[in-house]
C-alpha cells in the first residue's frame, strides 16, 4: 500500500485526507517512484477547490522528487534507485507515484532533496520566461511581479546572471528585502495609493522597462503594459489574482507596438532534449552558486491542508515543500 493525500471533494483544505491507497503500478514508458519530497504548487489548490475540474477523489499533486523503485516496459533510460525529479506527474502528494520516463530530471547528487523538489516547476519556470519568452540581452531591465514568490526570486536571480536589470514589486518590507538579496535592482511596495507604472517609468527615466513579467494578472495586468517601453515585451505567465479578461487588441498598437505572450511550461519542454537542456542550466546555477532555491515552508506529507493554508494565504516567501 501507498500513503497519499486526496482531494474528496471540491473545496478548502479541509477536504484534503491523508490515507492509504493501492500502490500504483508503472505501464509502459512510466516508472514507479518512491517519493523522498513533494512541490506545493498553486496549481494544487485550483485542482482541490475545483478551480479546474477533476475528478474527485484524487491524490494532489503533480511535482516532486525521489528515487526509482521500478521501471515500466521499454524503459532504458533509467534504472531502480536513480535519483529523478518531474514536474508533471499526478498524484505526487505520495510515498510512491507512477511518472512518464520521458519528462524526469536526472538528478545530480549535490543537489539537496527540498531543491530537487523544489526546481522543476518554478525552476523551469523561471528559466524558460527569460531565455525563451523573452531573452535578456545585458543591461536591459525587467520588470518582475511578486518579486519575492518562487518563481520571482528565481527569476531575478537568471536575469541577472545573464546581465540584465530588475525592477521587483512586493507586498512587504521583509519581502522587499529577499528580492533585494535576490539580486533586484529596485524594489517597490504595490497596494492602495501606489502607481506602478508611474513608478517604474521613474526608476527608467521615463521609459519603461524592456520587459514585464506578470504571474498575477488581473491585479497587475493594465500596469505591467503601461510600464512597458515601445516594442518591449509584455510575457503574462499566471493569474494568481484572477485571470485577465479579454481586452481590445488594439491596445498593444496604441501602447507602443508591444509584444504580448501567454506561456506556460509544457510548452518549452515539449521533448527530453528541451527538459535537459533548461533543466542543465538550473543545475549549473546550484552547482556554481549563482542560483539559490529558498525553501519557505517544509511540512510533513500529512499536514498538506496546512501547506494549502500557508500558501493560499501568502504566508510563505519562495517553494513550500512536503517531505516523505
Amino acid at each position: 500500500m501507498t500513503q497519499a493525500v486526496r482531494a474528496m471533494q471540491a473545496g478548502g483544505p479541509e477536504v484534503l485526507e491523508f490515507s492509504e491507497i493501492d500502490t500504483p503500478q508503472p505501464g509502459p514508458g512510466e516508472v514507479l517512484i518512491d517519493v523522498e519530497a513533494a512541490g506545493v504548487n498553486f496549481i494544487d489548490t485550483y485542482r482541490r477547490s475545483g478551480v479546474y475540474p477533476m475528478d474527485y477523489p484524487h491524490v494532489v499533486g503533480v511535482e516532486g522528487t525521489g528515487r526509482i523503485a521500478a521501471v515500466g516496459e521499454g524503459i532504458e533510460r533509467f534504472s531502480p534507485g536513480d535519483r529523478v525529479a518531474w514536474h508533471d506527474a499526478h498524484g505526487s502528494y505520495a510515498t510512491q507515484v507512477v511518472a512518464k520516463a520521458d519528462m524526469l530530471l536526472s538528478v545530480p547528487e549535490f543537489v539537496r532533496t527540498e531543491v530537487a523538489a523544489a526546481m522543476p516547476l518554478q525552476g523551469l519556470t523561471a528559466q524558460y520566461l527569460a531565455t525563451g519568452s523573452h531573452a535578456i540581452k545585458p543591461g536591459e531591465i525587467a520588470l518582475v511581479h511578486a518579486g519575492a514568490g518562487g518563481v520571482g526570486l528565481l527569476l531575478t536571480q537568471i536575469i541577472k546572471h545573464l546581465g540584465g536589470k530588475v525592477i521587483s514589486t512586493v507586498s512587504t518590507e521583509e519581502k522587499a528585502e529577499l528580492s533585494r538579496k535576490a539580486g533586484a535592482d529596485e524594489v517597490f511596495l504595490y497596494g492602495e495609493g501606489v502607481d506602478v507604472a508611474e513608478k517604474v517609468r521613474e526608476l527608467t527615466d521615463g521609459e519603461g522597462v524592456h520587459v514585464a513579467y506578470d504571474g498575477v494578472g488581473k491585479d497587475t495586468f493594465d500596469a505591467s503594459l503601461a510600464s512597458t517601453r515601445p516594442l518591449g515585451s509584455m510575457v503574462l505567465f499566471g493569474g494568481a489574482s484572477g485571470q485577465v479578461p479579454p481586452f481590445d487588441i488594439q491596445r498593444l498598437n496604441s501602447s507602443g507596438g508591444l509584444f504580448l505572450s501567454r506561456p506556460s511550461l509544457a510548452w518549452f519542454v515539449r521533448t527530453p532534449e528541451q527538459l535537459a537542456k533548461r533543466s542543465a542550466m538550473l543545475f549549473n546555477g546550484i552547482e556554481h552558486g549563482w542560483l539559490d532555491f529558498r525553501i519557505g515552508a517544509k511540512f510533513p506529507l500529512p499536514e498538506a491542508a496546512e501547506a494549502h493554508r500557508a500558501l493560499e494565504g501568502r504566508k510563505t516567501t519562495g517553494k513550500v515543500v512536503l517531505t516523505v
